[in-house]
This record gives C-alpha cells, structure tokens and sequence, in this order.
C-alpha cells in the first residue's frame, strides 16, 4: 500500500478521536462551571494550590485538575496530528495541513485564556472567549477530519450555501450569549419556561432578565433559520447533506429542550453540562455541513496531487 494512503489513514483516525476528545473536552468544561469547580485549584496555573496533585477530600479541585489533564490530553494528539498531516500532505491536499496548523494555534490561544481565566478569578468575559476558542478550535479539528476524506460534488453556489455558513455562525453566537448568561449571573433571572417570571418580555424585571430573553430568542430565532435551511436542502440537495442538515436540526431541538430543563430544575448540574454539549454536538455537524458544501461549491479547493484540483466548475463536470 502507497505509504501516503497509510498515513492518509491514520490521519482521519487522529483527527476523528481529537475531535471526539475536544468536544468530551468542551463538555468537562460546562462541567467545570456548573459545579462552580472553576477555582478549584485557587488561582494557581498550572500547579494546582501550589501542589502538582490536590488533596484527594477535595472535590472541585479534581474537578479542575482533571479538565487541565483533559487539555493537556488533546495537546498531545494534537501534535500528533501535526506531525502526521504534514508527512502525508504537505506535497498534496495542502489545505488539510493548513487546518490542522490553525487548529493547532487555536488550542495555544484556548490554553493560554484557561490559563487567565483562572489568574483573573473566571471574569465572564475571558469565560466567553474561552468557550468560543474552544468552539473555534473543535471546528477546525472537525474541518480538517472531513477534509482528509471528502470528495467534491461540484455545483454552483447559490443561497443554501449562504444560509448553511450563516446557521453555523448564528449558532456559533448563541453559544456565546449563553455563557455570557451564565457569566452575568442571568441563568435563573427567569425561573419558567417559556415565559420570563410570568411575561413574554420581560421589561420590567431587570437587566439580568432582558439578558435572560435576549438568548432564548436567539434561539428561537435560530430554530426558524435552521427550519429554512432544512426545507431549501430538502429541495436543492440529497444524500449525505439531507443527512447532516437534519441531524443539525434534530440536535438543535434536543438542545433547546435540554436548555429548557436547565431553568426547570433550577439550574441543575446535568442539565447545564448536557446544554453545553448538545450546542457543540449541533455545532459539529453544521462545520461538517458547511466544509462539505465549501468542497462540492469550491470555496475549498482539495488537490488530488502536486497542484491539479479535484474541484472544477459545473458545466466542466458534467461536459
């Protein structure tokens, strides 16, 4: 077998458990926040109050400690997956490469905000851009995992495209405003569901409760543009991408039903960590919507050797 096949092979099975890794990782981190485990280990980075190993009575420090072993964990694949992808691509498919290269800044910048995030005693804001690097850095790796396997489809782009990279920006967003929610401590500034205290807008309950609604109909506005894009799919494409565009919308459901119950419950613990991995789970499929689509329209360009693209225009496809 051509050794940059093996290698090829081994590369989509790395970058497959990185990405499984980084998302069990994004979870562990909601776990971190929802158990208020965030100063577990004092202000201290990277030792943990002062010591390599906390005290075994100490729960919330194992807590933190476990999600920095996590980190550091993926740290370790991610090098990996550095060395690998530059030996089967950097002569060919040199777009894989580059992803994996950007990945491989995201998780420096990830680390590095985790770091200050616990120097600085977890303000909301650096919180927020922690969680969105990691995002950023989950859909690099899931980029650069479909990449490796995916074979255009050429086709023209038109205005599923446009709404396919629009839903994952939007979601992309709402993930934030949400763990500005949290930050800002607006999580249970509205006790019901679906109404706030009562009302549907909440004007006169405080800011914490604005900023509460303010993210529920982000959601909601998100359901509607999720909904658009499933129905122009459903009409414009087939196969793999009905495949992944319906999964998208049937994660983002079970997402905004677990939100639901995370209010219900009095910000219950589960639930808070489950919120946060059904959004990176629906995150996940709409990059590997969108990465497919970048492909089959061209807006990503593979090559199959040297410098011949695989991606050709349309009309020349079908001649």
């Amino acid at each position: 077998m051509n050794t940059s096949v093996q290698r090829g092979g081994s590369f989509r099975v790395l970058a497959f458990s990185t990405a499984a890794l980084t998302l069990g990782l994004i979870v562990f981190g909601a776990v971190v926040r929802v158990t208020d485990s965030g100063l577990g280990c004092g202000s201290d980075w990277p030792l943990c109050n002062g010591t390599i190993f906390p005290p075994l009575d100490n729960v919330t420090a194992w807590i933190e400690w476990l999600h920095r072993l996590f980190a550091a964990l993926i740290g370790l694949f991610g090098l990996g997956m550095l060395a690998t992808a530059w030996r089967a691509y950097r002569r060919n498919n040199r777009v894989v490469l580059n992803t994996v290269a950007l990945a491989a800044a995201l998780f420096v910048v990830q680390s590095a905000l985790g770091a200050f995030v616990v120097v600085l005693d977890l303000p909301p804001t650096f919180v927020t851009l922690h969680l969105g690097t990691s995002m950023l850095m989950l859909g690099a790796l899931i980029a650069s995992w479909v990449l490796a396997w995916v074979k255009p489809t050429p086709r023209a782009r038109d205005q599923v495209t446009t709404l396919m990279y629009a839903n994952a920006i939007f979601l992309l967003v709402i993930v934030l405003t949400g763990a500005l929610v949290r930050g800002s401590g607006a999580t249970l500034a509205c006790t019901d569901w679906p109404l706030c205290n009562g009302a549907i807008f909440p004007a006169g309950q405080g800011q914490l409760a604005l900023v509460h609604m303010f993210h529920r109909f982000a959601v909601l506005a998100l359901g509607v543009s999720l909904a658009l894009m499933l129905v122009q799919v459903w009409r414009h494409r087939d196969g793999f991408t009905r495949q992944l565009a319906l999964g998208a919308c049937v994660l983002y459901l079970g997402q905004a039903g677990v939100g639901a119950m995370y209010v219900l419950t009095v910000a219950g613990s589960f639930w808070g960590a489950a919120h946060v991995g059904m959004a990176a789970a629906t995150w996940t499929l709409l990059i590997t919507l969108c990465i497919v689509e970048a492909v089959n329209v061209g807006d990503l360009k593979l090559e199959s050797s040297g410098s011949k693209e695989t991606w050709k225009q349309p009309s020349q496809a079908t001649a």
